[in-house]
C-alpha cells in the first residue's frame, strides 16, 4: 500500500514539475513549500528532475519529506504524511487550473487533513462546498461515478478489450466530405432525450431509430450522450448505434475528467470524444489527446470563451474545436459568441493550423446556419432542435432549409 501511494503523489509531483504552472513566479512559491526543497529550480530541465527526484525519494524513506514538519519514518506515519502530500497535491492541481482561467472546481473542496500547516493551510476560507453551476455538479458527480467504474473495469482489461474492437471511422473526414458534398457544415447529430436545462426532450425515445433517420437525413457524424443522471443516456445507447449498423462515426459525448474514461468510451464503439476546455488544465488536454491517438479516437476540444480559445490555440495536435454558445454559469445562448471567437488573430491562427470547427448550441434555423457558416464554421453539432420532431430526419431539412441526404 505504500509502494502505490508513494507512486501516485510521485506521478503528480513529477508532472506538475513538468508543467507551465510551475514557470510563474508565484506558483513556484507554493511548489517549493510543497516539495519541502526552499531552493530547487523549478525550470523542467532532466537534470534538476533528476535531482529532485533523488533528493524526494531520499526524504520520503529517510521520513523528512513533509511540507513544514518532520516525519517519524514508522509505516503509519509515512502513510498519513502521503495523504497529506495527496491532498496538497489536489489543492496544488486547482491552483493550477485557477492560472488558466478555469472556473469548474474538478471536485468539491475537502478540508485539509488532522493538524496540517502547509503551503496551502488557509486556502479553503473562502471557498463554498456546493457547486457554483450545474456544469461543475455534473462535473463532481462524474468524479465519483468514475471512481466506481474503475473498480469494475481495471485499465489492464480496458487495454485488452482494445485488441478485439472494431478499426475507428474516420470522424474528421466524414466532416470534410459531408462540407465537400452539400456545401454546408457538416452535420454531427445529437443522440440525447433529455437535458439539465430542458428537461425530457423526447418522450418516445429510441436511440436505434433516432440515429438511422439522422443518417437517413444526411448526418455526417452522430454525437451519443452516454451520461444518465443529468441526461438520461448509457453506454449502452453508444453501444447499441454501433452495432445496429449504423454507418456514421460516432462521439462520445461524456463528461471527460479521468483518462480512463477514453479507454472505455473506445471500447464501446466511440469514434470520438468530447474533451471540455472549461473542465480540463493544459496539461490534461495534452496528455488526452496524445492517448486520443494512440488509441484511434479523434478529441473534439470544446471551448465557451476567449480565454479558452487562446488556451486551446497554444496546444499541438488539436485538429477539431467546438465552440459551445451557451454560457455555463447563466445557461444563456447566444449564437454571436461564435463569431467573437473566430474574429482577428484568433480566425487567422485557426486557419494557419488547419483546425475545424464546430458550432454548438441554439442552433435551430436555417439563418442560424447561415450565421456561423459565414463566421468560419465548417461543422456544426445540433441536438434539441431535430430530435425533437416528430421525424427527425424531416428535422434536418427543416434545419438546412434543404435535402442535404445521400442522393
Amino acid at each position: 500500500m505504500e509502494g502505490l501511494a508513494s507512486s501516485r503523489v510521485w506521478f503528480d509531483f513529477h508532472s506538475l514539475l513538468n508543467s507551465s504552472y510551475t514557470q510563474n513566479p508565484s506558483s513556484r512559491s507554493n511548489f517549493r513549500k510543497l516539495i519541502s526543497f526552499p531552493s530547487a529550480p523549478i525550470d523542467g530541465r532532466r537534470t534538476t528532475n533528476s535531482c529532485v527526484r533523488s533528493r524526494s525519494m531520499n526524504q520520503l524513506k529517510s521520513g523528512t519529506l513533509v511540507g513544514s514538519s518532520i516525519v517519524d519514518p514508522s509505516s503509519e506515519s509515512i502513510l498519513d504524511e502521503l495523504k497529506i502530500k495527496e491532498w496538497e497535491i489536489g489543492a496544488l492541481k486547482d491552483e493550477l487550473a485557477a492560472t488558466q482561467g478555469i472556473r469548474i472546481r474538478r471536485r468539491p473542496p475537502t478540508n485539509p487533513p488532522l493538524h496540517y500547516v502547509g503551503a496551502f493551510e488557509f486556502r479553503l476560507q473562502n471557498e463554498g462546498s456546493s457547486p457554483r453551476n450545474i456544469l461543475e455538479e455534473i462535473v463532481w458527480n462524474k468524479d465519483v461515478e468514475v471512481t466506481q467504474m474503475k473498480e469494475k473495469h481495471t485499465i489492464y482489461s480496458l487495454k485488452k478489450a482494445l485488441e478485439s474492437v472494431h478499426p475507428p471511422r474516420d470522424f474528421i473526414g466524414a466532416l470534410k466530405a459531408s462540407y465537400q458534398r452539400t456545401g454546408f457544415p457538416g452535420l454531427i447529430a445529437e443522440v440525447k432525450k433529455a437535458s439539465p436545462s430542458r428537461g425530457v426532450l423526447r418522450e418516445d425515445f429510441d436511440p436505434v431509430e433516432v440515429a438511422k433517420a439522422y443518417e437517413k437525413g444526411g448526418a455526417a457524424c452522430l454525437s451519443v450522450l452516454t451520461d444518465s443522471k443529468y441526461f438520461q443516456g448509457s453506454f449502452e445507447n453508444l453501444e447499441a448505434i454501433r452495432n445496429a449498423g449504423v454507418q456514421c462515426p460516432l462521439l462520445c459525448k461524456e463528461f471527460i475528467v479521468d483518462a480512463w474514461q477514453l479507454y472505455y468510451a473506445r471500447t464501446k464503439g466511440a469514434d470520438a470524444v468530447l474533451l471540455i476546455a472549461a473542465v480540463l488544465p493544459d496539461l490534461d488536454i495534452k496528455y488526452m489527446i496524445q492517448i486520443c491517438k494512440m488509441i484511434g479516437l479523434t478529441a473534439l476540444v470544446e471551448v465557451h470563451d476567449e480565454i479558452e480559445m487562446d488556451r486551446m490555440l497554444t496546444i499541438d495536435g488539436i485538429e477539431l474545436i467546438g465552440i459551445n454558445n451557451r454560457n455555463l454559469e447563466t445557461f444563456k445562448v447566444d449564437i454571436s459568441n461564435t463569431k467573437r471567437l473566430l474574429e482577428g488573430e484568433r480566425g487567422e491562427k485557426i486557419r494557419q493550423k488547419d483546425i475545424i470547427v464546430v458550432g454548438e448550441s441554439g442552433l435551430f434555423t436555417p439563418a442560424d446556419i447561415a450565421y456561423v457558416q459565414e463566421a468560419g464554421v465548417k461543422a456544426i453539432l445540433v441536438g434539441e432542435s431535430i430530435v425533437k420532431q416528430k421525424d427527425p430526419t424531416q428535422g434536418i431539412r427543416q434545419l438546412f432549409g434543404k435535402d442535404i441526404s445521400h442522393p
